[in-house]
Formats: structure tokens, C-alpha cells, sequence
């Protein structure tokens, strides 16, 4: 066992989200991730319908024991979140991650049926911002991760939102090895968060193309584009990405520095870039768009879940044994 807030806090044995990535996450994954001694997050968006989503709960509820979060969009893009939270109250996962706007309605609802919020923040404002409105810990969306990634360096920014706030810090991105997992943690992060490396998987739902795309390609080959949603979104630089470029057009770009247009642009570009996304995660296609992080650099085959968290799991013993081995001869 490592313990930290995070494992003390949702009883498990180790410090580890598998973190919530749309279209890719589901039941089977979360569940393998409750079997293994760490715990999973799937997107609410995931399940098509507010039906879909309760039943994915029941069955969570029984085979995870209560122990899975659930990713919601809490902006005015997520039409369907007041039925999220309608669903969420009468099926409490053991925590939340709220994204991409405030949590307040979150919180209020969901605090007192027992679950905790956790906040995807990417800089010291907006964390100051969710531990007034009550939220439990902050995920800190670094530079490394995969989909909506920060502009901030882990080495920076989880010292920073621990110097600033006082709620327990889970770092988002980069972490794709046992060496990873320590160093995070010796900054002061109660827990890692890991994605990317967890789409090529078996029990991964997404095409064979893409789960192979996350083996063949590596951290050099991922950019940031806005053409998904109006905000930098890490990608598989393919050929049919270089082909379309990573920037909005002209029209968008200028669009969306419009004070009235700049809102429903955005959820334009946010819908048809998720219709984008979810077209290559399930079928190959010319027009490809593969949301990874660099993290992908450690994956060299397609495995099970299992066998990932056993590989990190075992590098972080190594890796702590040889960090006292130097400790012991200095």
C-alpha cells in the first residue's frame, strides 16, 4: 500500500485515478481498476442517455463495492447535466470531477449524499475559486496530460497549488511509469491521475486503430489543437491531422473573440469536434483524430488493465528502492 489523503480518503491501496477520458472510459475498466487496488473515473457523457448513465451506476454500485468516480462537464456544452445530477444523487459515486466550469451546483447537491468533488483546475485563481465554493481536492490538469491539458509543468504546478490553497492536490497528466508516480508524489500530490496509457487496453472499447496508434506513436508526436473544442486539446499528430492543421479557421477564430458569439461558437465547435472524436475512436477512417497524451511514450503494446497497473506498480517499488539505495550511500 502507498498512503496518502487519497487513499485514506476512498479506501483504496494505491494513490491512482485511472482517469476519465471520453469515449474510451467504461464499466469494464473501472471495474478491473477496483480489482487491482486503485480506482476509476468514467465521463457521464459516455453513456448516451441520463437511462444509460443510471444503469452504468447500478451496475458500478455492485461490482466496484461504491468505489468509481464519475466526469461531469458542468458548463452550459453538457445539455444533459441537470438529469446527470438527478441520476447521481440517487446513485452516489465515491467522488466527482467537475470540468470546465464551476462546480457550485455540483456541490450543492451532490456533498450531501456523501460524495466527494474533486476540481479539474489548471492555475492558482480557479483553485482558490472551487475550495471557497467547498470542493474536497483539486485535480491539477498539467501540461502532460492527455484531451484538455493545462499550460503548467507538474514540477510547477503542484508545488504551486499546494503553497496557495490548502485542498489536497491529484495530479493530471504526464505520469505513464512507477518513476512518474513517485516523483509526483514527492512534490506533494496525494494521488496521479493516468489516462493515455490506459487506451490500449483490451477492455478499451475504441477501434484497433486507435488503440495501435497509442503503441506505434510517442510524446513527440503529440500537439495541441483547438479544432475539437475552441480550447487546446492534445492529439496523435496523424497523417490527417498535419493534413487539416490544429488551429480554428479564420471564420471561428475570429468569431469566438466576439464578446455575444464567442459562447454559442464554442459550443458549435465543441459539438462538432466531439462528433469528430467519437467517429475515430470507434471506426478507422481517413479522418482520424485520436485524443492522447505524451504519457502514450511507455506504451509498447496493447495489454490489459491489469497488467498496466502491476508495470507501474512495480516500477514505483523499484524506483523507491533505488532512491533509498542513493539516500543510504550519500
Amino acid at each position: 500500500m502507498i498512503a496518502t489523503w487519497l487513499t485514506k480518503t476512498l479506501n483504496i491501496k494505491y494513490p491512482i485515478i485511472l482517469a476519465p477520458m471520453f469515449l474510451v472510459s467504461n464499466n469494464k475498466m473501472l471495474i478491473e481498476a477496483y480489482k487491482n487496488g486503485i480506482i476509476g473515473c468514467i465521463p457521464a457523457l459516455n453513456f448516451r442517455t441520463p437511462l444509460e448513465l443510471e444503469n452504468g451506476m447500478k451496475e458500478l454500485t455492485e461490482k466496484c463495492q461504491g468505489k468509481f468516480g464519475v466526469n461531469l462537464i458542468v458548463n452550459k456544452s453538457n445539455i444533459h447535466l441537470q438529469a446527470q445530477l438527478e441520476v447521481l444523487v440517487r446513485h452516489p459515486p465515491a467522488f466527482v470531477i467537475t470540468s470546465l466550469g464551476s462546480p457550485e451546483e455540483t456541490i450543492k447537491l451532490l456533498k450531501p449524499v456523501g460524495v466527494k468533488i474533486f476540481c479539474d483546475v489548471v492555475d492558482v485563481g480557479y483553485a482558490q475559486k472551487v475550495e471557497s465554493l467547498g470542493a474536497d481536492a483539486l485535480i491539477a490538469v498539467n501540461s502532460g496530460a492527455g484531451g484538455h491539458a493545462g499550460n503548467i509543468a507538474t514540477s510547477i504546478l503542484v508545488p504551486m497549488l499546494r503553497e496557495h490553497c490548502k485542498l489536497p492536490v491529484i495530479s493530471a497528466g504526464g505520469v505513464g511509469t512507477g518513476a512518474g508516480l513517485l516523483s509526483t508524489l514527492a512534490l506533494g500530490a496525494a494521488g496521479v491521475s493516468i489516462g493515455s496509457p490506459f487506451i490500449a487496453t483490451t477492455e478499451s472499447d475504441v477501434s484497433q486503430e486507435y488503440k495501435q496508434a497509442v503503441v506505434d506513436y510517442g510524446a513527440q508526436d503529440i500537439v495541441m489543437s483547438t479544432k475539437i473544442s475552441g480550447s487546446p486539446c492534445s492529439v496523435i499528430k496523424t497523417p490527417y491531422v498535419e493534413k487539416i492543421g490544429i488551429d480554428q479557421n479564420f471564420l471561428e477564430s475570429l468569431l469566438s473573440q466576439n464578446k455575444t458569439a464567442k459562447k454559442y461558437v464554442k459550443m458549435l465547435t465543441y459539438y462538432k469536434g466531439m462528433k469528430a472524436v467519437e467517429k475515430a475512436a470507434f471506426a478507422a477512417t481517413y479522418k482520424t483524430v485520436w485524443v492522447a497524451g505524451p504519457s502514450i511514450e511507455f506504451i509498447h503494446k496493447i495489454d490489459t488493465t491489469q497488467n498496466i497497473i502491476e508495470r507501474i506498480l512495480a516500477e514505483y517499488k523499484t524506483a523507491f528502492d533505488d532512491l533509498c539505495k542513493i539516500n543510504q550511500q550519500s
